[in-house]
């Protein structure tokens, strides 16, 4: 085996030839997979969108780097699935661009963290984790209740969303601020609109327990409370697993 080592790294040619054979096989073993997506990837009828105030949240999420410490794919394993709920399917995150399973778990996993916990609690936590968890490492984020969100370029941010196939409309992308804002504030006259064009399950109400500011910790709170919500997909599909 040495000997055929030493003839190959000899061979300009042949050594490329090599490299550009094993690439081939790496290449194939990761793209075939990609024709058979439409097979593997479940269906969900019932698949619901990100409001632009839930999508805000989200990139909040991905600006502050929670990702790295809490993923949001619970794996097939009975210790995840008793923990943390079913399984996560590949049709959950068929929205998510970029996608936040992650591996890393300084934290617990989030793919079903929507509902388990109350706003107040989920604001309470972000302003000082310690509070409620007292073992917490995790960092302060209590200036996200004083930064108002910025809303101007949402529209942008749902017309890029819809470049890459989220199927959001033209009207979702032309009320995308007003929709942020009436999300937040129940009483307000923008809450029809968005119960309107997001569906009658859309949360709507003052998550960070102010309605007359929009402010990031709206947002995240937002996006936290939807974790796991957008499909029941994964609970219909344990349902009839146990039938």
């Amino acid at each position: 085996m040495a000997r055929f080592h030493r003839k190959l790294e000899r061979s300009a040619i042949g050594f490329v030839l090599a490299i550009i054979g094993v690439s081939a096989i790496g290449g194939f073993v990761e793209i075939a997979p990609l024709f058979t997506i439409d097979e593997t990837v479940e269906k969900a009828p019932d698949m619901r969108l990100y409001t632009p105030l839930e999508l805000a949240g989200r990139n909040i999420y991905t600006r502050e780097g929670c990702y790295a410490c809490h993923s949001q794919m619970i794996r097939t394993l009975r210790d995840e699935v008793e923990r943390y709920g079913p399984y996560s399917l590949a049709v959950e995150s068929q929205y998510d661009h970029p996608m936040l399973w992650g591996s890393k778990r300084t934290g617990p996993d989030l793919a079903r963290v929507g509902g388990k916990y109350s706003d107040a609690w989920h604001v309470a936590h972000l302003v000082n984790p310690r509070d409620v968890v007292p073992e917490s490492v995790m960092p302060r984020y209590g200036w996200l209740q004083r930064n108002t969100l910025s809303t101007d370029d949402l529209g942008r941010h749902l017309a890029a969303q819809r470049a890459l196939g989220v199927p959001y409309t033209q009207d979702m992308v032309t009320n995308a601020a007003s929709d942020a804002a009436g999300q937040s504030n129940p009483d307000g006259t923008g809450a029809s609109g968005v119960k309107q064009r997001y569906g009658e399950a859309t949360n709507i109400r003052a998550f960070d327990g102010n309605p007359d500011r929009l402010t990031e910790m709206d947002a995240l709170v937002a996006y936290l409370q939807i974790l796991g919500k957008l499909t029941d997909a994964a609970h219909r599909q344990t349902a009839s697993s146990k039938e």
